[in-house]
């Protein structure tokens, strides 16, 4: 018996961080949205409506006329929101089919090998995570992944037609997409090889798909080889495994404002290495040393420039964020200069090793049983009621430093303080 053809379905998010805003102001369906990036600096994502007038990247600072002008509403990045919306939407997904792989916050590759009525079941996919999150999501089905992230563009592109779900297992179908997609469409063709691919010829996705394989590999490289293998209908990319642990885990963020005392500071990076020790207990490793860095902004000519950073090595290795901490705000003392206006700390956790990896010395200090079950109560505790319930006593609730987010959202679905609320009148 003949092995089945693989299948592959790519569903994305449709503007993912606005859909996200939406979900709890249904008085913006039809209003265009921009999300601003941390200290509400650039635009880093518009809803379909507002991409007519605002490019990505644009300074916030800029555009806000613009943005009046064509009532167009700002929000502030809510990763806390996001972050919870996408788990939602990806546990509904891995309900529905045998194998997912999350790509991104808002896409997910999955697997459909061997399943009938494929146009049914995308439907189904796209109706049930709108219907219990909100989010409107495109689906594109294909027997390769590239051809599948094709599908999902097409899916978007021509939505009052496709519904939001395009099949193109079959060849008709496949050729039709291949023919009306520009080759910078193609996912993995950026702005400089589609100017190398213009010089040979190629224009659309068809005419990548028709070439040569082995020329573009000498050409080019094996990457772009296995693209138009896949274009072709040949799977070169099977869905990916969980990835393996991290072996650095890095928390840095820019101040709201500049910060000249070293109190201010000591608890920024509290606060950052409260959100790096998460990152580490959350993949089960430990840690052995850290870098802790300060620096100030290096733009203004007319600002004095100071950088410097330490590594610091741990008495054992360890997952304990009160011992991290001791050790990181110790080692500003260090680096701190007076007469500097600071912009932004970092801390990066450094050698990391799973439990059991590393060979203990008879003699050497080991993390106290205690410790281990107290950061579990710790994450139990914060994963069950939001984060930040439970924390360190440097890390302080709502410091003047923290990152300027003046537009932000409600965390409707994080903090109990904010559930949203209906009122009957």
């Amino acid at each position: 018996m003949s092995k089945p053809a693989s299948v592959f379905g790519l569903i994305d998010c449709n503007s993912f961080y606005a859909s996200c805003e939406r979900v709890f102001r249904p008085d913006l369906a039809k209003v265009p949205i921009v999300v601003l990036s941390n200290n509400d600096g650039c635009v880093i994502a518009r809803s379909y409506d507002a991409k007519p007038f605002v490019k990505m990247g644009e300074p916030y600072f800029q555009i806000k006329d613009k943005l009046k002008q064509h009532g167009i509403v700002p929000f502030s990045s809510n990763y806390a929101l996001y972050g919870d919306m996408s788990e939602r939407v990806m546990t509904l997904i891995e309900s529905l089919v045998p194998a997912v792989e999350v790509y991104s916050i808002d896409e997910a590759f999955v697997d459909l090998t061997g399943i009938g009525n494929l146009d049914p079941l995308g439907r189904q996919i796209r109706a049930k995570v709108l219907r219990c999150t909100g989010i409107p999501v495109g689906v594109g089905i294909a027997h390769t992944k590239t051809l599948a992230k094709l599908a999902n563009h097409t899916a978007k592109r021509l939505q009052a037609q496709t519904g939001g779900v395009v099949n193109i297992t079959e060849p008709a179908k496949r050729d039709w997409v291949l023919r009306n997609t520009d080759v910078s469409e193609v996912w993995g063709v950026g702005r400089k090889m589609k100017l190398h691919l213009d010089g040979m010829g190629i224009k659309s996705a068809m005419d990548l798909a028709k070439t040569d394989p082995w020329t573009l590999r000498k050409k080019f490289s094996v990457v772009i080889e296995k693209t138009a293998r896949e274009l072709a209908g040949t799977p070169c990319l099977e869905l990916d495994e969980p990835d393996p642990p991290k072996q650095e885990i890095c928390c840095s963020r820019m101040f709201g404002k500049r910060l000249r005392e070293l109190p201010p500071i000591k608890e920024a990076v509290a606060t950052y290495m409260m959100r790096a020790s998460e990152k580490l207990r959350a993949q089960g490793s430990l840690c052995r040393k850290i870098r802790v860095s300060i620096r100030t902004g290096m733009f203004n000519p007319e600002e004095a420039k100071y950088a410097n950073g330490v590594v610091v090595d741990l008495p054992y290795p360890t997952d304990d964020v009160r011992l991290l901490t001791k050790m990181a705000v110790d080692a500003l003392d260090h680096i701190f200069r007076p007469g500097f206006s600071y912009s932004k700390a970092e801390v990066i956790l450094l050698n990391l090793c799973q439990p059991g990896e590393y060979t203990e010395d008879f003699f050497a200090a080991s993390q106290p049983g205690a410790s281990t079950k107290l950061m579990g109560v710790l994450d139990e505790i914060n994963q069950r009621w939001g984060r930040g319930t439970l924390r360190s006593a440097s890390v302080p609730t709502n410091p003047e430093w923290g990152m300027r987010r003046e537009m932000m959202s409600q965390s409707y679905t994080t903090r109990l303080d904010q559930l949203w609320r209906v009122t009957c009148s």
